[in-house]
């Protein structure tokens, strides 16, 4: 990162990013009152359009959000979004001048992202440029044929079958080849990288640090200082990981659950608002994708000055459940009455695990974050967005408990813009002695 920052003349700008070339990027903010979706199209061509939606859910306040695109040593470019009482899509588009690493301000919220250099791979090369030559070298042998020449037309004649090898061997063998990584993905987007992706460096470990995490109260805001175990540094390579940089969940001591995604606010600093909180120690827990580190699930408690009163989760749903004894897969499915569910977060739906609980969730050994998968619908995109509303009614999870004892599970899915939490308790019995 300090490579790019030394080429630009100025201190490494953010690079944290999990587009691929030729994706939109998806990424759930938290941003005060707002629980949005802030969708980057992906980017066609440089100089271009950025097109920006931002997709607001149930109980979001109508207003407007100012979104602002900057990169090192590059104008801004900003625009209004206006968000209705409705929730939905709402669009703006703002533009990149160059390739490279870029920030998307909404708001507060910064979402660094990476544009790649639109660079054709070496097989693409390697094909167009052996068809080419072959033509190149045809008209040579015909040329020298029609002078006289024959002996010598043998010579671009034996080139012409070199070349017309090439470029079908290199065809053939294309799709067999894998795609490289885009830039901020394995590697960190150097100028190199970003410029042209196939690109090779030296680097070869991609192994990361653990991350800590420090949560702490500003006010109404749970604040997340997220430093490198081994440098103490702010950490700032966070991957979008499952439509978030980081999948926050707070479990308040009477068990009530909030899944949030806490918007970057500086370096290794995320902020998410807790809307009337009750008082008392809650138990916090972040999922997060680190570059060349994999995911990561951090946990820790923070003491919580509220005064609102225990607000359970109420959300509603036939569950049935095949609980087996505690190391085997256990099945849950939730029912939701109509086919008219939303992909969230990527998926169907999702549940969270906590347990086995005694006491406070804060002192719960095990914590997981279960999915259920978008099935595959005839006539319906691969990758839906939350646009479609066309899933359901049974939304399934497959989980192994590896303690017997009390769980409190939580089962989410969107419907009508609004994500449903539906609250439930497992108890996993324990794996039966085997006689010897």
């Amino acid at each position: 990162m300090l490579v790019l920052g030394a080429v630009l003349g100025i201190a490494a700008p953010a690079l944290a990013d999990g587009v691929q070339s030729g994706a939109d990027l998806h990424v759930a903010q938290s941003l005060g009152d707002r629980d949005l979706t802030v969708i980057i199209r992906r980017v066609a061509e440089v100089p271009g359009p950025v097109h920006v939606d931002v997709v607001t859910h149930a109980g979001t306040p109508p207003g407007e959000l100012t979104l602002t695109l900057r990169a090192a040593g590059a104008p801004s470019s900003t625009a209004k979004v206006v968000l209705g009482a409705t929730p939905g899509f709402h669009s703006g588009v703002v533009h990149v001048d160059r390739p490279g690493p870029w920030e998307l301000a909404v708001d507060e919220a910064t979402i660094p992202f990476v544009v790649p250099a639109l660079v054709s791979s070496p097989w693409e090369n390697a094909t167009y440029g052996g068809f080419i030559a072959a033509g190149v070298l045809l008209l040579a042998a015909l040329l020298l044929a029609v002078l006289g020449r024959p002996g010598l037309a043998l010579v671009p004649s034996a080139g012409v079958v070199a070349a017309v090898a090439v470029g079908v061997t290199a065809a053939m063998l294309a799709p067999a080849i894998p795609p490289v990584a885009a830039p901020g993905t394995q590697l960190d987007p150097t100028f190199d990288t970003v410029m042209n992706p196939y690109e090779r460096t030296s680097t070869t470990d991609f192994s990361r640090p653990p991350v800590t995490m420090l949560p702490r109260m500003e006010g109404n805001e749970l604040v997340l200082g997220l430093t490198d175990a081994s440098s103490g540094r702010p950490v700032d390579d966070l991957l979008v990981h499952d439509s978030a940089f980081v999948h926050l969940v707070v479990v308040s001591p009477t068990g009530h659950l909030r899944h949030l995604h806490p918007i970057r606010t500086a370096p290794g600093e995320y902020r998410a608002r807790l809307r009337d909180p009750e008082q008392g120690e809650h138990a916090v827990a972040a999922e997060i994708a680190r570059r060349g580190g994999g995911v990561q699930l951090l946990r820790s408690s923070v003491a919580v000055a509220g005064t609102a009163p225990a607000t359970p989760n109420d959300g509603k749903a036939e569950t049935s459940a095949e609980i087996r004894e505690a190391g085997r897969p256990s099945t849950i499915t939730a029912r939701f009455g109509e086919r008219d569910l939303q992909p969230w977060l990527g998926m169907l739906g999702h549940m969270i695990v906590v347990g086995p609980v005694t006491g406070s969730p804060v002192d719960a050994p095990v914590w997981a974050h279960v999915h259920s998968m978008i099935p595959p619908v005839p006539g319906m995109p691969d990758k839906p967005d939350e646009s479609v509303a066309a899933y359901g009614p049974d939304v399934p999870f497959t989980y192994s408990f590896p303690l017997p004892g009390k769980y409190l599970v939580w089962i989410q899915v969107e419907r009508d813009y609004s994500v449903v939490t539906v609250p439930t308790v497992v108890d996993v019995p324990a794996a039966k002695a085997v006689p010897r």
